[in-house]
């Protein structure tokens, strides 16, 4: 952290030489953070002006223009949050790297404000949280600014086999920042989005599998996947405990990596997460001395859908001629068993699903107290919730009984086997800093009639289902579409996947920002 505030001293030595002008507000749409806030140093911009910039970008292409729809609710104290901050930097007092930067949050984290916690669905959408989301303490305490939440796949994506992504009852639907016809992929398609059309810098989405790294991916930005257990779910509406993060989005590495530097945080209350490391991954000291040099990334090749399209492939192709200039060495042909994967998961999901909700709920004292109610609830109001899609993965959930069923444990303990062993396995086999693959494919079509039509490219499951850490970045486009990469690895091996990410970032220079 010390020598991120060295940098960002050097930025306002290097801006307090150049002519002083007013402020180009348009340009903060894709402005990082150490930028913004060498700006706020030298009183060339505050937080209520930063605020009021987003609030308007947000009218502008999110409710009209384009209407990406990535937002849900907006925080109607943000100014007022934002004025508190900066007469807290006039006093001179400044909390951290994330002092007076807006941030939003996917709508299933818990803010003990005026927005609802919704997940999506009408069924919640007078759910008002009596207390903070771990993790949104934490921002608060850092100095970022809670600017909105953001729309999301209704209930994380685990309502229905035919879904579209990014649609939820409550939000409607999100739309691809690239491509407004494109689905933006989910669940965190909100998040994605938010912060790919510059409606803020950085944002928070969860997943279980695939919906902060798939979203990410779609929309030409960077998501962080972290291992298990390294930031807190407290106060997050859950899907299943054995898989499900928060995680940050951002434009750039940096970016991201800052956001996670204040998420990772030990919480003696999550008592379903693995045991918190006795040193936690420094980030940011590892973006400092990023390197790819003599680092040995095995490429994963029997990911979903690989060989499907061979403009992905060729993407991956010129990714690996990139890391082999920086002089990574390339450990090809990694293969790695998943068989059975997929279905053992999903039986963990319907189990820990129902179980951790029902908990949720019953804690946080909902007007829908349990599972039942809700599904319920929309059968009653069905055509305001289910007019494209049904619930059937909410009414097979119901139907599973307590997490103590051996089909539960067994379907548990052979999912956990296959990818982590596979990850682990096929890192000491090839002495592997990490391992790579591509993320996914272009977006599809967003079709409300016949559910999502993807690719079926998706390198996301072993990374989730293990409970480690994945980080996807830009790589390339199709038809103007963005394509990601994503670097996974052992367990809390966050900084050094982080730091891989930045140094590939720093020679490709792949993303471009949309236009609108």
């Amino acid at each position: 952290m010390r020598r991120f505030f060295a940098l960002l001293a050097t930025l306002i030595l290097l801006a307090a030489c150049e002519p002083r002008e007013e402020p180009q507000l348009m340009s903060y749409g894709n402005t990082d953070i150490l930028t913004l806030q060498a700006k706020m140093a030298m009183g060339e911009l505050d937080a209520r002006t930063l605020t009021s910039y987003y609030l308007d970008r947000i009218e502008q292409l999110d409710r009209q223009g384009p209407a990406l729809n990535a937002v849900i609710e907006l925080n109607p104290d943000a100014l007022a949050i934002a004025d508190t901050l900066d007469q807290e930097r006039r006093n001179g007092s400044v909390r951290g790297l994330l002092h007076g930067i807006p941030v939003l949050l996917k709508a299933n984290i818990d803010t003990a404000d005026k927005m609802a916690t919704s997940a999506g669905s009408l069924a919640l959408q007078n759910h008002y949280a009596d207390r903070d989301a771990f993790i949104v303490t934490s921002l608060r305490a850092a100095g970022a600014i809670i600017l909105g939440k953001t729309n999301l796949s209704e209930w994380a994506n685990f309502r229905s086999n035919h879904s579209s992504s990014g649609w939820s009852s409550l939000g409607g639907q999100t739309r691809n920042a690239y491509d407004q016809t494109r689905n933006p992929c989910g669940s965190s398609s909100g998040s994605a989005v938010a912060v790919a059309a510059g409606l803020v810098s950085v944002a928070i989405g969860t997943e279980t599998d695939g919906s902060i790294v798939c979203p990410a991916s779609s929309n030409g930005i960077v998501g962080i996947k972290p291992t298990l257990g390294l930031v807190s779910r407290q106060g997050i509406i859950p899907i299943a405990h054995s898989q499900d993060t928060a995680g940050p989005m951002g434009r750039t590495v940096a970016d991201a990596a800052i956001l996670y530097s204040v998420l990772m945080a030990e919480d003696i209350n999550d008592t379903s997460a693995p045991p918190f490391p006795h040193e936690k991954p420094d980030v940011l000291a590892a973006i400092e001395n990023a390197s790819l040099k003599g680092k040995r990334i095995g490429v994963w090749r029997n990911y979903a859908g690989a060989n499907a399209d061979a403009r992905v492939e060729q993407i991956l192709t010129n990714s690996l001629a990139t890391l082999r200039r920086q002089g990574a060495v390339i450990v090809d042909d990694i293969q790695i068993e998943t068989q059975g994967l997929r279905q053992a998961e999903f039986e963990v999901l319907l189990y820990e699903f129902k179980a951790g909700l029902n908990a949720y709920l019953a804690k946080s004292d909902a007007t829908l107290p349990d599972l039942q109610t809700i599904i319920t609830y929309n059968q009653q109001q069905a055509g305001k919730v289910m007019p494209f899609f049904a619930q059937e993965t909410l009414e097979l959930a119901q139907t599973k009984g307590p997490l103590d069923e051996q089909v539960y444990l067994e379907a548990l303990h052979l999912s956990k086997a296959l990818a982590q062993n596979g990850i682990d396995g096929a890192i000491k086999a090839h002495e592997l800093d990490a391992l790579i693959a591509p993320t996914g494919g272009p977006a599809w079509l967003t079709d409300h009639v016949n559910g999502d039509r993807s690719s079926g490219i998706s390198s996301a499951s072993l990374a989730a289902v293990a409970g480690y850490p994945a980080v996807t970045l830009p790589a390339g486009f199709i038809e103007g579409l963005p394509v990601g990469l994503t670097f996974f690895g052992a367990a809390s091996s966050d900084a050094q996947l982080v730091a891989l990410a930045h140094a590939y970032e720093l020679v490709s220079r792949v993303r471009v920002a949309p236009e609108f």
